[in-house]
């Protein structure tokens, strides 16, 4: 069939209603998002956030409602999508943005594929990875992996991905959304160790929409965090308060889930590879940690500065 590029839609969509089928690689997902309210009768109030890319550049893509208990698990990163039968309509200017892999690649911010049931009932086929062809010319995934050594030079929110072996991983803790509200967010404190530096990766993760991966975080497993947000207290002393927090698109990986994954080709996740195959086993398993109270960033040494 003939298709379009998602720099042709840019520079066409305000003179169509119909347009050619597209076909992409998803470079980014976000979590599942829960908009229901009391008031509003909507059988499935679900949105997900996706980055799509071809070879001219890169767009959001959102799913809607009863679309996505059906298709969000299987868009995966790295997954190849035949697009029909889809709706153009203008960007929602406050969603978050991830920070893509490659720097140079060109963004149409203005824009964003909606994919729904109906009004244009949207069509969505997968192309296995075996049956895409290079002349696609669709773009690799690709990531921003950094080692423990080089994350104290990083600064305040720089995004990145991180691979380690965990050697710690907490209780899952409740935050309020808002002061007063009923919503909680769900997150864990893990530490993961990756050769580099004594120290370890200090990882607030929060639930993704990856309940499967959250639950079975345990000491000894290869835990692969991307889209990984830094955090440093810049008030006090900076290197003691350096963490990463996870972000909106951000993916969580364990032992068990790695296979297939576009990373698996990343230089710095080979080198993290090697290392581990030079530890013992029993050695690592001595130091690790599970479960307890973990107060992070630690309080003041003082009570009057606390």
């Amino acid at each position: 069939s003939k298709l379009t590029s998602l720099g042709h839609l840019e520079m066409t969509w305000r003179s169509r209603v119909h347009f050619h089928p597209l076909l992409v690689r998803v470079l980014h997902k976000s979590r599942l998002r829960y908009y229901g309210k009391p008031e509003k009768k909507l059988d499935m109030p679900y949105q997900a956030y996706f980055e799509v890319a071809d070879s001219s550049g890169m767009m959001s893509m959102v799913l809607w409602n009863s679309l996505c208990p059906e298709w969000y698990n299987s868009m995966k990163v790295g997954t190849v999508l035949l697009l029909e039968q889809y709706a153009i309509k203008t960007s929602y200017p406050f969603k978050t943005q991830p920070t893509p892999g490659d720097s140079q690649m060109k963004r149409f911010a203005t824009i964003e594929i909606s994919l729904n049931v109906r009004d244009p009932p949207t069509k969505i086929s997968i192309i296995p990875e075996e049956m895409v062809k290079p002349e696609w010319g669709l773009p690799e995934v690709k990531y921003r992996f950094i080692t423990r050594s080089e994350l104290d030079n990083l600064p305040n929110n720089h995004s990145c991905d991180v691979i380690g072996l965990v050697t710690f991983v907490g209780r899952a803790e409740r935050a309020r959304k808002k002061e007063h509200g009923e919503d909680f967010w769900l997150y864990r404190w893990a530490h993961a160790i990756d050769g580099t530096s004594d120290q370890p990766f200090i990882l607030e993760i929060f639930a993704t929409s990856q309940p499967d991966v959250f639950e079975r975080i345990h000491p000894m497993t290869y835990l692969v965090c991307t889209q990984m947000r830094v955090v440093r207290d810049l008030t006090e002393n900076p290197s003691s308060t350096i963490y990463l927090t996870t972000s909106n698109e951000s993916q969580i990986f364990i032992t068990g889930w790695h296979k297939g994954q576009p990373y698996t080709k990343d230089t710095k996740v080979k080198n993290f590879i090697q290392w581990t195959k030079t530890q013992s086993e029993a050695d690592q398993m001595k130091k690790t940690v599970i479960g307890g109270y973990y107060p992070f960033p630690r309080p003041p040494n003082n009570f009057l500065k606390y």
